[in-house]
């Protein structure tokens, strides 16, 4: 039983994988496109010709590969360009959006087949109308013959059953069923494409209707930037749950950075501790291991259990996401100064102390950055699974609360947010690095 549900999941999952893949390949040749005009570009405005433009990549020094700002540039156009042209967005021009689902008025013929062998054609006119409004279906005449024709108006991106005997003089009750569409045989759970899109006959007889999707997403599952933006400027105006966005934001951070700080207070004596002390190092090396792959996720429960549910709670599990990081990466800081230094300070006559806080300490400075960043963006994503615990303010409060009502353009905006003010607070980071740590990757 395991096994085959396993392998159904498997199944499921490989087909959806198929689908995505004609996507993922196209965003790929995009990305190559888009490298290799720019380097078209390059070559024709800056060609160089010296032995700087013939070496590879280097590391250790100031040649290492750094951000392009171009495609970094571009990457974001690319994004936000996929992003309008998929939900038909009026900030691009209609050339760039990809086909919409169908909308107008359209007809389709339907075969029925009485029980005795008579054989009668009807036609079925259907109007698709979008979102805002509501179109009530034509009047047809019904003609002649045992098949009458019908008319009947659905949404776009939905689907609408009709019960094609209602009007027949022979009804499915006395043996009547659908036999061909469009001229097209087909039988019951058999379906067929028509110039509106796909008709099914049903178990029961009934015709199923879906009109053609396109490849445009549907507002309840990707919304159009504008959509998004306006709810943005709507939220900051008027809040959201008598909350403004504002305190919104405050509170997440504030839960962020005092989380993340208790961490880093804890974990970097932690693991400056692990790093000096074999000790130590044997002590805490499997408790820090061990909690090191626990998801902050998994202790939720705990977290309630220990704390309850207030903002106790809430920034205990952002200290635990942030303190086995911040262990780890002094730890590995302090292992990889190069003992040549250290033997070198010596040689000159420093204490121990002196050698902690001149040799060890600056160069395990970059390790500890580099796992602060770390920290600092599991933080920063932990707080919308804390903020499940009965929060009454904060982002991950606001995305949770707008999912349950399906508003996609909200749980969109607070992604956006989480990953603008994520990035600002990294961006942050890297120039204190820089700053206060100026000799990183200068041996």
């Amino acid at each position: 039983m395991l096994i085959r549900d396993l392998g159904g999941e498997v199944v499921t999952l490989g087909a959806g994988l198929l689908r995505a893949a004609p996507f993922i390949i196209g965003y790929v040749v995009l990305i190559l496109l888009f490298a290799l005009v720019w380097r078209l570009v390059k070559r024709v405005l800056t060609p160089k010709h010296d032995f700087t433009s013939l070496k590879t990549v280097t590391f250790g020094d100031e040649s290492t590969v750094v951000s392009n700002t171009v495609a970094s540039v571009i990457s974001v156009v690319a994004i936000f360009l996929l992003w309008a042209s998929f939900t038909g967005s009026a900030l691009v021009p209609s050339f760039l959006h990809a086909p919409g689902p169908f909308m107008g008025q359209g007809s389709f013929t339907y075969t029925m087949e009485t029980a005795d062998g008579q054989r009668d054609d009807a036609r079925v006119d259907v109007i698709v109308f979008g979102k805002d409004g509501v179109v009530p279906p034509s009047e047809v005449s019904p003609g002649d013959g045992i098949a009458k024709d019908d008319a009947m108006s659905l949404q776009a991106y939905r689907s609408k059953l009709l019960t094609w005997d209602e009007n027949d003089e022979v009804k499915r009750a006395d043996g009547a069923r659908i036999v061909a569409i469009d001229g097209k045989p087909v039988n019951a759970g058999g379906e067929v494409a028509t110039a509106i899109g796909r008709v099914a006959v049903t178990d029961k007889g009934t015709l199923n209707i879906v009109p053609a999707q396109g490849m445009q997403m549907e507002d309840i599952w990707l919304p159009a930037p504008e959509a998004v933006w306006h709810r943005l400027v709507t939220i900051w105006r008027d809040g959201y749950q008598n909350v403004t966005l504002a305190e919104h934001l405050s509170y997440s951070l504030f839960r962020v950075i005092v989380g993340f700080l208790l961490g880093a207070i804890v974990g970097i004596p932690l693991g400056y501790a692990m790093g000096l002390s074999d000790w130590f190092r044997g002590w805490f090396d499997p408790i820090v291991e061990f909690m090191r792959p626990v998801p902050p996720l998994a202790l939720i429960p705990l977290v309630i259990i220990w704390a309850g549910i207030g903002e106790q709670g809430k920034i205990i599990l952002l200290f635990l996401a942030a303190l086995w990081i911040m262990a780890i990466a002094a730890r590995s800081g302090v292992s990889g100064v190069r003992i040549s230094k250290v033997h070198a300070a010596y040689s000159l006559g420093a204490s121990k102390v002196q050698i902690l806080w001149h040799v060890i300490i600056p160069n395990s400075l970059p390790e500890i950055f580099t796992g602060a960043r770390v920290a600092m963006g599991v933080c920063w994503g932990t707080v919308v699974a804390a903020e499940l615990v009965a929060a009454e303010k904060g982002i991950g409060k606001m995305i949770v609360a707008a999912a349950k009502f399906q508003s996609t353009d909200i749980v969109i905006m607070g992604i956006i947010l989480i990953g603008v003010i994520g990035f600002g607070i990294d961006m942050l980071m890297r120039w204190a690095e820089r700053a206060l740590v100026p000799w990183k990757g200068k041996g």
